[in-house]
């Protein structure tokens, strides 16, 4: 891979500084990343190479971590996030994302931020990382999809409690959310003909509306809607025999009806590797599957492997959509 990609700072409270080094450790020169934020942040045993610009990445990857350096007002404080460093992290994600939409960098992975002191700091109003380059890119609608080696599976509805989830679900979302995470597996992951499996909301799927009708006057209608265009669609099926190893070969990605029944057998099949990605805006987003473990940053002891996933999963991607242009 020729472009490096770009790794935002994330909270600099957090462990983001302290995994972003041990990435470049076990990735070097296999995978040039470069880190977009204030070297005085990055733990002292850590070799730099400040850049001046993202093509200056892979010569400089062999020596030390590459940075795009960008000043923060304060020093690094572990575990204790300084509303004054708020407005630097947000700018930063969006250099990250003005850097992938020019070509300059493959993708972006970011680090994970702390969304109360963003909003404490600057006012920052969106609910996350997601939102927030949607709105940087003019993208209406996206797509979280949390994936590991052994599953990709995305949920419909996200972070709302779920005695809301039936009243939230509706067959013109449902039938977006499929229609972006079909298109991101032709895209991002180069798979010609998708195959994908979709979760019913209550348990059996249902039961013929013996234990609720969500299967059968939003889910199906929307499905069969789909499959009448070709779609390679199964479901509503039972989302407790939807995660098993056999059932598993049958489809490329789930989709599932609500946040746990997507999380959890991500979390139970492979905990430390999974990693979030957003489909359906113009560039590649990958993050760790983690926040920002205020508790153990700066104790060196911080597992980096899922963001060394993201970064991994972030070049493929970026391979994949290169040979489909």
């Amino acid at each position: 891979m020729t472009t490096p990609l770009a790794l935002t700072c994330g909270e600099p409270a957090g462990i983001g500084p302290e995994i972003a080094v041990a990435a470049w450790r076990e990735l070097g020169a296999g995978l040039p990343f470069f880190w977009i934020g204030d070297p005085a942040h990055l733990p002292g045993t850590c070799p730099v190479v400040e850049i001046a610009q993202p093509s200056d990445t892979r010569a400089a990857c062999a020596r030390g971590l590459p940075v795009l350096r960008h000043d923060f007002p304060g020093p690094r404080l572990p575990g204790r996030p300084d509303p004054a460093q708020a407005q630097g992290i947000i700018d930063v994600i969006a250099r990250g994302a003005d850097l992938v939409s020019s070509g300059a960098a493959a993708a972006l992975c970011t680090a994970p931020i702390n969304k109360q002191a963003l909003a404490e700091g600057a006012g920052f109003s969106h609910p996350g990382h997601t939102e927030y380059l949607a709105a940087l890119a003019g993208t209406k609608k996206v797509v979280m999809m949390l994936a590991c080696e052994a599953l990709r599976v995305v949920p419909a509805t996200i972070h709302i409690p779920l005695s809301e989830v039936p009243a939230r679900l509706n067959g013109e979302d449902l039938e977006e959310t499929i229609r972006i995470t079909h298109a991101g597996l032709i895209r991002d992951f180069g798979i010609a003909g998708p195959r994908i499996a979709v979760a019913g909301l209550n348990p059996h799927a249902g039961e013929g509306g013996r234990m609720g009708r969500e299967e059968i006057e939003i889910i199906t209608p929307t499905l069969d809607r789909l499959r009448a265009e070709g779609m390679d669609i199964a479901g509503p099926l039972p989302a407790d025999t939807m995660f098993h190893d056999a059932a598993r070969t049958r489809y490329d990605a789930a989709v599932a009806m609500y946040h746990d029944q997507a999380l959890i057998p991500v979390k139970t099949l492979d905990f430390d590797h999974g990693v979030n990605v957003t489909l359906g805006l113009p560039f590649i987003r990958t993050s760790p599957d983690h926040g920002t473990a205020l508790d153990i940053a700066g104790h060196g002891t911080a597992n980096p492997a899922s963001l060394i996933a993201a970064l991994r999963m972030g070049a493929r991607m970026a391979a994949a959509r290169a040979a489909t242009r």
